[in-house]
């Protein structure tokens, strides 16, 4: 387990802190095998029945950390960020975000998979893939569509635009915007409620809610994974990324 992700032990609650402060979070290969770890010992271990996912006090994730991206020909297979795609979506135990501050990228699409979440007045949610010449990833394509429908789908995963905690509440992301002192305590708490009750009534009740979704989900993550491995490696994404690390507005401009 890398240091830049650390876990504690509740009673029957894990507790997955991201711990890159300096970095706003922003996941390398290594701390997405350690997610994904983490959430192995939640499903596997029997005493464990609710995990919550959080980053330090003021920053969930800026999503990727671009230059170790830079580095990866894949989001599928053996890949760490493969691993953990495929791990989020086929958890049975309930997960539980709190996020505040930047929840960029993966940092907001992995909320879709979570079954609860909150969030601080300063959270701040983006999705800015097609401004990295990629496509969405982890089932947004579907999931955030259906949940808040086509048009603001579009707007978010389009024109990217950042949005607020509050309306991350009216879109149905977000459950409850809890002050930023309190919002990891208050997300711990709601973990809690659920970690005594009868722990197969809400392995069932999670599996019933999301069953209607499965195979849709299971293909739509796998057309994702191969357009965006495809897009990784393009010029538009070359673009994009020299853009960002050069500091520079990149130019779409010679692509159609």
């Amino acid at each position: 387990m890398t240091e830049q992700v650390l876990t504690e032990i509740q009673g029957h609650i894990i507790i997955i802190r991201l711990n890159r402060a300096d970095k706003k979070n922003a996941l390398t290969g290594d701390m997405y095998n350690g997610i994904s770890d983490a959430l192995d010992q939640l499903e596997n271990d029997s005493n464990l029945r609710v995990g919550v996912i959080t980053g330090t006090k003021d920053c969930f994730t800026a999503g990727n950390d671009l230059v170790d991206f830079l580095n990866s020909s894949s989001i599928g297979g053996d890949s760490p960020v493969g691993r953990f795609l495929r791990t989020l979506p086929n958890l049975t135990k309930p997960l539980v975000a709190a996020v505040n501050g930047p929840a960029v990228g993966v940092g907001t699409t992995m909320l879709m998979h979570c079954d609860l979440v909150y969030a601080a007045p300063g959270a701040k949610f983006q999705m800015p893939f097609a401004t990295l010449g990629l496509c969405p990833e982890a089932g947004s394509s579907l999931l955030f569509p259906q949940l808040i429908g086509y048009r603001k789908a579009a707007k978010l995963l389009m024109l990217c635009e950042m949005f607020r905690a509050d309306e991350a509440v009216e879109m149905g992301i977000v459950n409850e915007v809890v002050d930023a002192e309190e919002y990891q305590a208050h997300a711990i708490a709601k973990a809690q409620q659920l970690a005594v009750l009868p722990p197969r009534s809400i392995r069932v009740t999670k599996q019933l809610l999301r069953t209607g979704n499965a195979e849709q989900l299971k293909a739509i993550m796998k057309m994702e994974e191969d357009y965006f491995t495809e897009m990784l490696q393009g010029p538009e994404a070359k673009e994009a990324f020299s853009a960002f690390l050069e500091k520079r507005k990149p130019d779409f401009s010679q692509f159609n």
